[in-house]
């Protein structure tokens, strides 16, 4: 019915609105939205819960659990105060220590809590050093972003993206690594240029850095042991879930179960652990995708972009690296990625494209276009809040004028790789 079209194409406009306004909580909106598609028929029930792609949830609350209990061990705190001892104190050095375990560790674990888990740390090595920790700050956000590029649980779109295709874990190492330790490199020379000559340290507050002691950030060494190695069997998992046969929903939920059976930790206070906001906030966006999908919506607008590109896979390619970026600087690029992902589909039956360079494009528009705002990707807000909370103000426009040209030099440089790579 044509109703049903309007209302789920309004619905989803206003969804959008309001979580980009963050007037009320996007969990809220997004459930919301969904329930109002299943209440006036658009969905039914059955089809609602049909369109939420359980390996996506499942991925996510499997990683959140086995990250929960290993923070517990203090093995990342350890592993920051370490990465700034091996610079001496030098303040540069230091940046550029903590940005590389900020990239490695959000290749490895969402980047939302890898920043968390980083940032009180880098504030504590700053205040020893006696210096302002926002360019830290700033590389670390770009680091988080980068980092999770390169892997299919690094980032949430990546997740999706793998989830809707059955890409696997090393599909994306091998299409995404490459170009992403180039970005990565380049984005550390480019903040070295712009930082080096406005961070400085005394001879004495570096040796109070120095002071700092590594191993007594470890609280349990036993539950370090356990923690890293099944993140080592699950890490292993991934990366042969395709021989395997196995999702890797299934392997992440199997290797939380573990964890939670070795080391038999409180399960209530595990559980809180646990984003469900943003679990629930996946769930109520793939059933307000699913309306668009049923009433016609993504089709008309596959034939649409299709249409601009008259069909061609490259010109489909840039269109698709490049609007993805730019949207997602400015919108979180999570309901952003949901929507593009059937989309993408759609084109390829329109089109009759072999669409694998698209997801690529896709991947690294959506997770490096994250860099572009302090608003463009959850890790940039939640550095944001707590160095306000520490009173070092990270505002709009200045992590604009220093992340945005940044941004576009990731992208630049993810252009011309796709092109070579596929064309």
């Amino acid at each position: 019915m044509e109703w049903q079209i309007w209302f789920a194409g309004l619905l989803f406009l206003t969804v959008y609105t309001v979580i980009i306004s963050e007037k009320i909580h996007r969990t809220i909106v997004a459930l919301a939205g969904a329930c109002l598609l299943v209440l006036l028929g658009v969905l039914d029930f059955t089809e609602a819960v049909g369109k939420v792609d359980f390996n996506t949830i499942g991925l996510l609350v499997g990683m959140m659990i086995i990250v929960g209990i290993t923070r517990r061990s203090g093995v990342f705190e350890y592993m920051a105060i370490k990465a700034a001892h091996k610079t001496g104190g030098d303040p540069i050095k230091t940046m550029i220590a903590l940005s590389i375990v900020t990239a490695v560790a959000s290749a490895f674990l969402d980047n939302v809590t890898t920043v968390l888990l980083v940032v009180p740390v880098t504030i504590s090595i700053c205040s020893a050093l006696e210096i302002t920790p926002v360019p830290i700050l700033i590389a670390e956000i770009l680091s988080s972003n980068i980092g999770g590029t390169a892997t299919l649980i690094g980032d949430p779109p990546n997740i999706m993206i793998g989830s809707a295709t059955g890409l696997g874990f090393m599909d994306f190492v091998y299409n995404l690594a490459p170009v992403v330790l180039v970005v990565f490199v380049v984005t550390l020379w480019l903040l070295k240029l712009i930082y080096g000559k406005r961070m400085h340290s005394t001879e004495e507050n570096r040796a109070r850095l120095m002071a700092m002691n590594a191993e007594g950030a470890i609280k349990d060494p036993v539950l370090m042991k356990k923690s890293l190695s099944v993140i080592g069997m699950v890490i292993l998992g991934f990366i042969t879930h395709g021989a395997l046969g196995l999702e890797p929903a299934a392997i992440a939920l199997t290797g939380a179960s573990l964890l939670l059976l070795l080391t038999r930790e409180n399960l209530d206070e595990v559980l809180h652990t646990v984003e469900w906001a943003t679990l629930f906030f996946f769930i109520g966006l793939f059933i307000l995708v699913g309306g668009l999908e049923k009433v016609g919506i993504i089709e008309d607008m596959a034939r649409g972009a299709v249409a601009i590109t008259h069909g061609n896979l490259k010109a489909s390619t840039i269109l698709v690296l490049w609007l993805s970026a730019v949207a997602s600087a400015f919108i979180d690029n999570i309901p952003f990625v949901a929507t593009f992902i059937p989309l993408i589909k759609e084109m390829a039956v329109i089109g009759h494209m072999n669409v694998a360079p698209l997801w690529w494009a896709l991947a690294l528009g959506a997770c490096l276009g994250g860099n572009g705002t302090i608003i463009g990707a959850s890790a940039n807000v939640i550095v944001s809040g707590i160095a306000a909370r520490e009173g070092h103000r990270l505002t709009f426009i200045s992590y604009f004028k220093i992340a945005f040209p940044l941004m576009l030099v990731s992208i630049m440089l993810s252009t011309v790789y796709l092109l070579l790579l596929y064309f």
